[in-house]
């Protein structure tokens, strides 16, 4: 009994390490990569940050059909062999060489279509990046699974600022676009590099088809419903810069980019060390569900407040940082930030039925979300961008019901238990976002700057979210206190 007691600590003390170390590196890597954006934006028009889009959505989709899916069945898989680890590198090696001659031999259909003559050039040098990430998405599955985020985090925080610098240079010489497809392809070619130097494991000359048979069972399912997901989440950017100019869909990435940026930042760190953590703990249903409903209190408390705040603050946010020409996103970064307020609510109920090997469960809901969101597009679609984005919020709704359904049954904690988790985050949020959008208008219509506007509104809304906190959600507060890694052996 002792010995069960302390491997539960022990454990609790390296999911702990894990989530600081998490933290670091997403909140370095997107703190890093949101201030050289914002020098970028500055410099770069709407049609040269658009042709980036466009050829972003391709590369994202093909480094999820290459790297999701045998990875996750790495981390998942009881015990692992070295054999397992190389015959997955060559595998995402041969994909990405075979991606990259599709897309190289596509690109001027894809410059066509959009007419765009650049995104030819841009699509086959940027789809160079899917060769390092294939070799990351091992290293990263070899880190997680042994729990070492520290060589993530000094990998993330290096390369995140050398490719900074580069791309920031590259833009005031002219180079346009390719600036910011420079930025992308070095951080993935320094990240790979630093983990070979951090990380112990190299790839042997090993290739086993059981190897991939064996994790091909649990990650097909997996990579299709990542897949599914990536489609999914990028086909409304492929339809406004397809029915409109790239112009707009400049501006519905950048007013996607800080909520996106907030959520899923938490959401990585999160879901980054917590599957792993379910994995080990995945006869343990009790401990299963305690860790997640801590888990979603304590993303909601976090998260909440931030969005609902850049909400009512979004007007002089983007004036301040971005300049008057970015304006045409505020709109986008609203309805966006609702889309994303959920986020880390999914994440948390996708990781727990994986770490339960339910890949199928996995599976079919995605297929039968992607149905849902289908029908809700192109019910919307005829209507006009924004009444498009407003189904897109009500389908995350229904998706985050769908989402929770199989843990009512696997862990007991349902969809309405998890909504009761929030409640009180929701309700001291949503009461101090009103408070300070209402300021916010006033302030303008005094004629206040928007840095001065800023300045005042961030200490209000911080001091409204803790006195709301304080009224409606003592328990979340207590957590966070609780929750303090320095005092852990090992960092």
């Amino acid at each position: 009994m002792g010995e069960v007691t302390q491997n539960k600590e022990g454990w609790k003390g390296k999911i702990l390490s894990g989530l600081f170390w998490r933290f670091l590196e997403q909140i370095s890597y997107q703190g890093i990569q949101l201030i050289f954006s914002l020098f970028l934006l500055r410099i770069l028009d709407t049609e040269e940050v658009g042709a980036v889009s466009v050829i972003s959505i391709f590369i994202t989709i093909a480094n999820t059909f290459i790297q999701s899916g045998f990875s996750q069945a790495l981390m998942q898989k009881k015990e692992i062999k070295e054999e397992d680890y190389s015959s997955v590198f060559y595998l995402t090696l041969a994909l990405s060489g075979g991606i990259y001659l599709l897309f190289y031999g596509i690109s001027p259909f894809v410059a066509e279509f959009y007419h765009l003559p650049i995104l030819e050039s841009l699509l086959r040098q940027m789809s160079i990046l899917l060769f390092p990430g294939a070799v990351i998405s091992i290293q990263m599955a070899y880190a997680g699974r042994a729990l070492q985020f520290r060589p993530i985090f000094l990998a993330s925080f290096f390369s995140s600022l050398f490719s900074g610098v580069l791309a920031v240079f590259l833009a005031y010489r002219g180079y346009g676009s390719f600036a910011m497809a420079y930025q992308q392809i070095s951080y993935y070619f320094f990240t790979m590099l630093i983990l070979f130097l951090c990380l112990p494991w190299r790839p042997k000359l090993l290739f086993r088809l059981s190897s991939l048979s064996s994790l091909f069972h649990f990650g097909w399912k997996i990579l299709f419903s990542g897949l599914l997901d990536q489609i999914w989440q990028n086909i409304y950017g492929l339809v406004i810069g397809k029915r409109y100019k790239v112009e707009e869909l400049a501006l519905y990435n950048r007013g996607e980019m800080f909520p996106k940026l907030l959520s899923s930042t938490l959401s990585t760190m999160i879901s980054g060390v917590m599957f792993p953590a379910f994995s080990k703990l995945q006869e343990e249903k009790g401990t299963l569900q305690e860790m997640a409903r801590k888990t979603i209190r304590f993303s909601a408390f976090l998260l909440f407040p931030i969005l609902f705040g850049l909400m009512a603050v979004a007007k002089p946010f983007i004036i301040l940082l971005l300049t008057k020409k970015w304006i045409g996103m505020l709109p986008y970064l609203r309805f966006l930030s609702v889309t994303y307020l959920f986020l880390p609510l999914h994440m948390c109920n996708l990781q727990l039925m994986n770490s339960q090997g339910r890949s199928d469960l996995f599976l079919k809901l995605e297929i039968i979300k992607k149905i849902l969101g289908i029908g809700i597009l192109l019910l919307t679609f005829p209507f006009g961008i924004f009444v498009m984005l407003f189904g897109k919020n009500v389908g995350e709704v229904l998706c985050l019901y769908l989402n929770a359904k199989p843990n009512e049954k696997l862990i007991q904690y349902g969809f309405f238990s998890q909504l009761k988790d929030c409640l009180a985050s929701f309700t001291a949020s949503f009461l101090m976002g009103g408070i300070v959008y209402l300021t916010q208008e006033l302030l303008e219509k005094r004629g206040m700057t928007e840095l001065w506007q800023l300045i005042a509104l961030i200490p209000l809304g911080a001091i409204c979210y803790i006195l709301f906190s304080l009224l409606l959600n003592r328990k979340d507060i207590k957590t966070l206190l609780e929750l303090n890694p320095l005092k852990r052996k090992g960092m």
